[in-house]
């Protein structure tokens, strides 16, 4: 079966109805974090005055018998062009050989770098070929890569309102951390004042994490991690910016007692493959839509079971994609959901397309339908 079809659309979902009232606002819409622009004044208090406004789409691949699959592509601006340019390739080619059409695409954006902006359109394109060949077949993803492993995989939630997400059931819980080298001293002190308090409401028995992303150098995420030392974290993650590789081997060498994650601003499988010769991290964690789709997280998942450390996708359990890999990967034990909903609103209430399963207390299985079990109606589905 042939690939008769690329394009990139947007799908029309009727906007959810709004049934229960938030108990107060969210964390995440004022809170500060830590960050790499954070040295710069006029940006500081809040991600999104720096970040760009990009918006998002999906890849849809079809088969010439007229079965789709979809790829969630962002960002839609600048990803769009390389979608354009690959998209004609692939176009007649087995639908199935899914190997061989990563590894074109790979060799395909050598001219202009295979890795950042390349590689999250690469990600759609990969995801979409995978729903689309679930679907031909017949089969869920997870089956598709051996079946489940597990029957469900454990969530921990990230974000900063923990009091919410142990209503909510869960019993793993990651921070955002709010201050970083610009702040000094007193930023350690309120740093450990911040994950005093959250390692109080999660209680001893909780696993707690910070996350820090990319905005330390090593000896501030030393000097950090020692005076944290006392509240147990699991890990610390992506303390440092992601292209100083130097700066993650001499962090192992001075933290080796600490639980060390990083990989979700890295793309292609490279960088993955160095990571556990160099052993500078115990949780690999890759994005599925960034870092080149399911067939590059696959070669990531058997790189660190062969090399003993773990893979843990960023926002792995939010998109029926990193539901199906984690499901089916030896390497994964846990999944990082993030719940970017206010306090008091269930997940089944947050947005999100049909057919992708919130976790119950914890914990989440995948769906059981063709592909990643997507339930869009083609009638949702507008070409751009």
């Amino acid at each position: 079966m042939n690939i008769t079809d690329i394009s990139i659309v947007r799908i029309n979902q009727p906007a959810r109805e709004e049934r229960t009232a938030a108990w107060r606002e969210g964390w995440y819409t004022e809170a500060e974090v830590a960050n790499p622009m954070s040295r710069f004044p006029k940006v500081k208090r809040h991600r999104n005055l720096w970040r760009p406004q990009w918006s998002s789409a999906y890849v849809k691949a079809t088969a010439e018998d007229g079965t789709w699959g979809l790829g969630m592509l962002w960002p839609l601006e600048p990803c769009a062009a390389v979608v354009e340019h690959l998209a004609p390739h692939l176009v007649g080619e087995d639908a199935l050989a899914l190997d061989k059409l990563a590894d074109m695409m790979f060799r395909l954006t050598k001219p202009y770098g295979s890795t950042g902006l390349a590689s999250y359109a690469i990600s759609a394109l990969d995801l979409a070929l995978w729903d689309l060949k679930g679907k031909l077949l017949g089969q869920p993803v997870y089956k598709l890569l051996g079946g489940a492993h597990k029957e469900r995989v454990r969530c921990y939630a990230t974000g900063n309102d923990v009091d919410w997400y142990r209503e909510l059931g869960f019993t793993a819980f990651k921070l955002a951390c709010p201050y970083g080298p610009a702040d000094g001293l007193d930023g350690i002190r309120k740093n450990e004042e911040f994950v005093a308090q959250a390692r109080a409401r999660v209680g001893e028995q909780a696993d707690l994490m910070l996350d820090c992303w990319m905005a330390f150098d090593v000896e501030y995420t030393v000097r950090l991690a020692e005076t944290l030392r006392p509240y147990r974290l699991r890990w610390i993650e992506e303390c440092l910016v992601p292209e100083d590789l130097d700066a993650h081997i001499a962090l192992r060498q001075r933290l080796p007692w600490q639980g060390l994650a990083t990989g979700e601003h890295w793309y292609t499988a490279v960088p993955f493959q160095w990571a556990v010769r160099h052993q500078v991290a115990d949780i690999l964690q890759p994005d599925i839509h960034w870092c080149g789709g399911l067939s590059v997280c696959q070669k990531i998942g058997a790189m660190a079971e062969a090399g003993g450390v773990s893979v843990m996708l960023h926002g792995g359990g939010n998109t029926a994609p990193g539901q199906h890999f984690s499901v089916a990967a030896p390497a994964a034990p846990w999944c990082e959901y993030f719940v970017g909903a206010a306090p008091g609103i269930p997940l089944d209430e947050t947005p999100r397309l049909p057919g992708v399963p919130v976790p119950v207390d914890g914990w989440l299985a995948p769906s059981d339908a063709p592909g990643f079990g997507l339930d869009v109606p083609e009638s949702w589905i507008e070409p751009l």
